[in-house]
């Protein structure tokens, strides 16, 4: 609850924007300062909804370094989710707060599944069709070898046909051509290894210009280049804002729509908000968590990478 440049008040109203849909909402646990949670509870009229409050009164700044804060701020919301995650007190755990913070907490409380050598964190792309790709990883890994570009794509297959609903969704290899061969050692090498793997649905090399075309479904890449895709992608919406563009394409690149992204290849639903996530961002992010959970996206990649 006091991760995000608008903590916690908007916090509280995704909360509420969630508890005012239909279906069956899970049970949400707060964590953070009830001195600042309880009255907001109370002026949003959710204090009778059932919500349980955890008093973590410490806070992660996002300038501090992520693994010094933890280890000295175990009673911030950050090192209390990853507590009550690891115990098995909660069953995902979502915040906007210092994403290095969450990124140690995932890998070293949590840890990475049997067999995944390293956790990644995508992009989501819109597409002018409506559809949209899932760019990965987006920063967190920014050497990589083959193998790891080849476990993201398998990764992102599995959350793009169980959570999307994609069927056989189709895997391309960013680079600087479409014929086999281009590229630098490792985009050649992991081709390869992308072309001989029968668990996996790959189209073969895409270009930068084929990033927001609907051309495959998870663009596969080492996290230097994913994040120059996705800045250059966040840049192009605050262009359009500023000049006050409005265009219905456009808007869906405004981060809001999604909420925030899951740290794949962890054991258990982590998922990552922007750190200036609003109502509707705090929304999705739940709505995501609880999406990865009915599914049992976690058990579908322990048995894909178990097998």
């Amino acid at each position: 609850m006091m991760g995000g440049d608008y903590a916690p008040l908007e916090a509280v109203k995704g909360i509420s924007l969630y508890l005012a849909e239909k279906g069956s909402p899970s049970s949400l646990v707060l964590l953070g300062d009830e001195t600042q949670i309880n009255p907001l509870l109370e002026a949003h009229g959710l204090a009778v909804m059932g919500l349980h409050v955890v008093h973590a009164p410490q806070v992660i700044d996002m300038h501090e370094h992520p693994t010094k804060a933890l280890k000295e701020k175990q009673q911030s919301s950050i090192a209390v989710g990853f507590h009550l995650l690891a115990g098995g007190k909660i069953d995902a755990f979502l915040s906007a707060g210092n994403t290095g913070a969450m990124m140690v907490g995932a890998l070293f409380s949590i840890k990475a599944l049997p067999g995944i050598s390293r956790p990644t964190i995508g992009a989501y792309m819109p597409r002018e069709n409506g559809k949209l790709g899932y760019l990965l990883d987006a920063g967190i890994n920014a050497d990589c070898k083959p193998e790891n570009l080849l476990q993201f794509a398998v990764l992102g297959s599995l959350f793009a046909e169980h959570v999307w609903n994609i069927p056989s969704p189709r895997v391309g290899l960013v680079n600087i051509g479409e014929e086999e061969g281009k590229g630098n050692i490792l985009a050649q090498a992991a081709y390869t290894l992308l072309k001989e793997n029968k668990e996996i649905n790959f189209i073969g090399n895409i270009e930068g210009r084929d990033i927001l075309l609907d051309k495959a479904d998870i663009m596969v890449c080492e996290g230097f280049t994913g994040n120059v895709l996705l800045k250059m992608a966040e840049s192009m919406y605050d262009i359009v804002q500023r000049r006050e563009i409005r265009d219905e394409y456009f808007e869906r690149f405004n981060f809001e729509a999604y909420g925030g992204v899951p740290v794949l290849g962890v054991a258990k639903p982590v998922i990552i908000g922007h750190g200036i996530s609003h109502a509707r961002a705090f929304m999705n992010m739940i709505r995501l968590a609880q999406t990865m959970i009915e599914k049992d996206l976690l058990g579908k990649i322990r048995e894909k990478f178990g097998a």
